[in-house]
């Protein structure tokens, strides 16, 4: 992360050398000027975001000092401004602060006051912005966690999943547990037609019959044994917005008759109610069954799955997208040392070998869980491979059967080379690509570990 910029504005040569030296050696990064004047050309010609702070004195030789403040907040509105001035100035201080400052110090000041001041006003900016960023997404529906991905695999997905969210079609999302079904299904709503309406969502396998009906249809007060007052439901509190049912292959066929009626006419009556009301919810659905089968044995409605299954989103398992696995991998490396605090900026090329190699079959969900115990066993500044769990790094060559407690490096990096080459075809440059190496060193290692290549590719 760059270095925060302060700017300083006073006609007094020993102020400016005292705040550079000290500000300096405190990381910050300085600019200084002695005129009202080369503080404005600065704001004006620069770019919005290269200033993090204004240190400016209230009286300046060539123009009044509010007048350089008042055209500094026209110039930068966000910037924020603390004022110098000595003790018989203070009343043009407090004006100051009338006009936008943010607060002003007297001089002479110690160094600690200057600094804890300073920290203080970065902190604050920093809070208005991050504020005003989740007001932002609030109001856009855009609260969850970005989609992470470089494999064209994925990006196919993706593609198809913005085709069809502007579309009002109920559409169901299928997929191993843990490779991102909740995120499509944010994605949908965010770039769909009702994005400015809400996203619900209830996770069907979680909850006993009696619970998912309440909460999906509502009831009214008395309805049951406990009702001491109505309750509205997720349909009727996602009118006009939409509705995802997670784990839809776990409800019961009870609840999937009266859903089906909701879907097909889309009216539904709350727990108790003899009146029916009246709903405008698009349906995503999600599991990590097969529908198909569960028809077969019974225990899925046919009629409910094609009222859903409008359209098929199948999101592959990470396993088959292994050049996923380092961009997901520095994501969630950097959430958790944000999170933690932690100074960790990258992973070892031998841990993220590890990391490509082993199948995951707990999907994102269990990457993401890695890389968190990763952040926490890690002391130096980068993720190495003794911070991954045990069974992680205990991938046997290819000639061993997975027999070996614990591989060699050399020959993980085989294995790992061998399989990329082999999903994809053996192309070397496809596979220079996923590995994060050049053509020259992919050749290189060929020849080292002595793989053998269909006759068309030596």
């Amino acid at each position: 992360m760059p270095p925060k910029r302060i700017l300083i504005c006073d006609d007094e040569e020993e102020i400016l050398r005292y705040l550079g030296k000290i500000l300096i050696s405190q990381g910050y990064g300085v600019e200084s000027f002695s005129r009202g004047a080369q503080l404005l050309r600065r704001l004006e010609t620069g770019d919005e975001g290269d200033a993090d702070l204004l240190l400016q004195d209230v009286r300046m030789p060539d123009m009044d000092g509010v007048t350089v403040l008042r055209e500094a907040k026209r110039l930068r509105p966000s910037l924020p401004v603390i004022i110098m001035t000595a003790f018989g100035t203070i009343d043009d201080a407090v004006g100051a602060i009338r006009l936008g400052a943010y607060d002003y110090v007297t001089k002479p000041f110690p160094k600690e006051k200057i600094l804890a001041l300073l920290e203080k006003a970065l902190e604050r900016e920093v809070l208005i912005r991050e504020n005003r960023a989740l007001r932002e997404e609030l109001i856009k529906g855009r609260t969850t966690s970005p989609i992470i991905f470089r494999s064209s695999r994925f990006k196919e997905l993706y593609d198809l999943t913005l085709q069809v969210a502007g579309s009002d079609a109920n559409i169901l999302i299928t997929g191993e547990s843990g490779t991102g079904k909740e995120l499509i299904a944010a994605a949908l709503h965010q770039h769909s037609p009702r994005n400015g309406k809400r996203l619900l969502s209830i996770n069907c396998a979680a909850l006993t019959d009696t619970l998912l009906e309440s909460q999906l249809f509502g009831h009214l007060r008395g309805a049951f044994t406990g009702a001491v007052e109505s309750r509205k439901g997720l349909l009727e509190e996602a009118h006009g917005g939409t509705l995802f049912l997670d784990e839809i292959g776990d409800m019961s066929p009870a609840i999937q008759a009266k859903l089906l009626r909701v879907v097909q006419e889309r009216e539904f009556l709350p727990v108790g109610a003899t009146r029916p009301k009246v709903v405008d919810v698009r349906f995503l659905a999600a599991t990590n069954k097969e529908l198909e089968q569960e028809i077969r044995n019974g225990r899925f409605r046919e009629d409910l799955y094609y009222r859903l299954n409008v359209i098929t989103l199948q999101l592959p398992p990470l396993r088959e997208r292994p050049e996923d696995v380092e961009p997901l991998a520095r994501h969630f490396l950097e959430r958790s040392a944000r999170r933690m605090n932690r100074e960790i900026v990258g992973i070892h090329p031998m841990a993220l070998t590890i990391l490509e190699s082993y199948p995951w079959p707990g999907n994102v969900r269990e990457l993401e869980n890695v890389m968190e115990r990763a952040v926490i066993l890690t002391r130096g500044g980068e993720i190495e491979s003794g911070a991954l769990p045990l069974k992680l790094s205990t991938l046997g060559s290819p000639d061993s059967g997975g027999d070996d407690l614990l591989a060699s490096l050399e020959s993980v990096e085989l294995a790992h080379i061998r399989r990329i080459l082999d999903r994809t075809g053996f192309h070397k440059s496809r596979s220079s690509e996923i590995l994060g190496i050049s053509r020259k060193t992919l050749d290189r290692k060929i020849a080292e570990y002595g793989i053998r290549l269909p006759c068309n590719q030596e």
